[in-house]
């Protein structure tokens, strides 16, 4: 346990506690709307709120979250408004996000390549207690949204027209799923860097599912993984040096990999479970027990 010792380490396993309960908090919501690469876009756009807060000399995770909302803002709207150039219009706020991070952070007198290779991939070991304040308060906004309105987040992400129609703010409620996933991002930009914060919100939604079969034991299962892998990456970057962001991930994928394994025995026992059943119920009644045979007057 000597890991818990250098308060580097501390302060980096309490940030990825919290990353990984954030991340599938708001993934699990994602990928119900089939918007799984949302995260990478979202992204994107953090990198100017990056360099923005090298430029003006203040923290990059606060900036860096109020550019990433209203990135994430404008992403909901052109999803909900935009035709035929919505795709375009996307590829222009993606694109043009990465490369205002990068002009932003070089023209900082204090900024360089390699602070912006921190955020892009992550940096555990530079995780300040600054950082891990404003993490903490982020982590429980997310929480508290991704918990406290679950119901009404799973409504909208299921069906929107249903949700519309039961009289739940329907835009309102979407642009807090995409307001919280921009939260999420930024708390999870110095564990798993902004270029691979979108598979941690994904991949271990994905790998519960293998085995789920409701959205609670899904949210659940997916938490649950996040945190061991978050963890579990953590702790394996203080004995080996390599990215903790990508070795993160790459446990996550393990981890979905061995579940899907684990979970194709059992889906081909339930396949055969309800064909057993769907065969005895269309099985001709024998003659001595037709209905109506029992019925005494």
């Amino acid at each position: 346990m000597d890991f818990l010792e250098p308060a580097f380490m501390q302060r980096a396993l309490i940030a990825a506690l919290l990353v990984g309960v954030t991340a599938p908090s708001v993934g699990v919501y994602l990928v119900q709307r089939r918007q799984a690469l949302m995260g990478d876009g979202i992204g994107h756009v953090a990198m100017t709120g990056v360099g923005l807060g090298f430029l003006l000399n203040s923290s990059p995770v606060w900036m860096a979250t109020l550019v990433a909302v209203a990135g994430s803002v404008a992403m909901e709207l052109i999803r909900a408004y935009g035709k035929t150039r919505g795709d375009l219009a996307l590829a222009l706020l993606f694109y043009g996000g990465m490369a205002g991070g990068v002009l932003l952070i070089n023209l900082s007198p204090t900024g360089s390549n390699a602070n912006l290779t921190s955020y892009l991939f992550g940096s555990l070991t530079t995780v300040s207690p600054e950082d891990i304040t404003a993490i903490s308060v982020l982590a429980a906004f997310v929480v508290l949204v991704t918990v406290g309105l679950r119901r009404r987040l799973f409504a909208v992400s299921q069906d929107e027209e249903f949700a519309r129609v039961t009289g739940l703010p329907v835009r309102a409620l979407n642009l807090l799923i995409a307001v919280t996933a921009a939260v999420t991002v930024t708390v999870a930009m110095r564990v798993v860097g902004l270029l691979l914060v979108s598979a941690l919100m994904v991949v271990p939604v994905a790998a519960a599912q293998q085995l789920s079969r409701s959205f609670r034991t899904t949210f659940a299962g997916a938490v649950l993984i996040g945190v061991v892998v978050s963890l579990s990456g953590t702790v394996t970057t203080y004995y080996v040096e390599a990215p903790p962001g990508a070795t993160i991930v790459l446990y996550a994928i393990g981890v979905f990999v061995l579940l899907t394994v684990l979970a194709t025995p059992l889906a081909k026992r339930r396949a055969r479970a309800a064909e057993t059943g769907t065969a005895a119920c269309d099985a001709p009644v024998p003659a001595s027990r037709r209905p109506g045979d029992d019925v005494r007057v």
